[in-house]
């Protein structure tokens, strides 16, 4: 029988059959990596602002700051790429949602209150991304995903429940101030997935990332100038230097660049789902410092968390892949 296509549009068929899913891979890594650098920064960000020092907004003024200068200086090594002048004001949108909202609200909240708390809050991302990719990308909800979102987030829950609890209140704690910041920080970072993946799909995560962070800088700078101004430089330990290298260098700016690679592969839920990796990164580290052991709690839990995500990761027909 006679093939219903021709052999040039059959041969471009095969070779995006081979590339798709080549690039779908390179989605997962990109955020597996950025997934396994996010779980540890609630835990260094919380040993950085307990010397008493650094204040959250200030080291969330660090990470704005910080990346938009590293982005600038990646630009000049990398093809110049103008932004469209109707692109200009979504791509602030896309700041004030993605960076500025997520991050100074969960750097400051996490400094309220504690890396459990935060840990358990940033489950509820998923699920705010499902919804919202359903409505607005229109985005099918199937009983796998539902299953596998449920399923990873009550595995993360389980792990960072079991996990010691909430750990001991210090000065100037506020619990519930920093637990509100925390979900609002992820509502914003569910309506950054949804509401800006094409944009994000048309410039290079150097470009994107690089204006994003100095929009972000120039609008949080005026409100945190002189709280970062009076900080005792001289005086800080390496300790808390290598803590602030480490949330700007890493949890920033190569997070950002693997996390914008990953959006422009991957649909927004598959992205959200590696939020519940992070609390399985931060609990293998604690076990792996001698701070922590596995039971069968975590066992269960772990395997809850990734075969929620094998369920939403996996859920792909034909039509799927072409979409991812």
């Amino acid at each position: 029988m006679q093939s219903a296509c021709g052999s040039g549009e059959c041969a471009t068929r095969r070779a995006a059959g081979r590339t798709m899913p080549s690039e779908t891979l390179k989605g997962h890594i990109a955020m597996g990596a950025a997934a396994v650098i996010w779980g540890l920064m609630s835990p260094v960000s919380k040993l950085v602002m307990q010397q008493g020092e650094v204040s959250s907004a200030s080291l969330a003024t660090f990470r704005l700051l910080g990346a938009a200068i590293l982005f600038w200086l990646a630009s000049a090594f990398v093809p110049g790429e103008p932004i469209e002048r109707k692109h200009r004001l979504p791509l602030f949108y896309a700041s004030l949602f993605g960076i500025i909202f997520n991050q100074m609200a969960f750097t400051v909240g996490v400094g309220f209150t504690s890396p459990a708390d935060a840990a358990i809050i940033t489950t509820i991302t998923p699920v705010l991304t499902m919804i919202l990719a359903a409505f607005v990308l229109r985005e099918m909800i199937t009983g796998k995903k539902i299953i596998g979102v449920c399923a990873s987030a009550i595995g993360a829950f389980l792990l960072v429940s079991g996990s010691g609890g909430r750990a001991a209140a210090l000065p100037g704690d506020n619990n519930l101030l920093g637990d509100i910041l925390c979900l609002a920080s992820q509502c914003s970072v569910a309506v950054y997935f949804v509401f800006f993946k094409n944009l994000i799909g048309r410039y290079s995560p150097v470009t994107l990332l690089k204006w994003m962070f100095t929009y972000a800088a120039a609008a949080c700078l005026p409100f945190t100038f002189r709280e970062v101004g009076s900080i005792h430089y001289s005086a800080l330990p390496a300790q808390t230097w290598l803590g602030i290298a480490y949330v700007v260098a890493l949890a920033t700016f190569v997070s950002y660049i693997c996390l914008s690679f990953a959006q422009q592969r991957l649909k927004p839920t598959a992205v959200s789902m590696y939020n519940y990796c992070q609390p399985v990164i931060a609990s293998s580290v604690a076990v792996m410092w001698g701070m922590d052991h596995f039971g069968w709690m975590k066992v269960l839990s772990v395997l809850l968390v990734f075969t929620g995500v094998l369920l939403v990761t996996g859920t792909r027909g034909k039509r799927a892949v072409q979409e991812q």
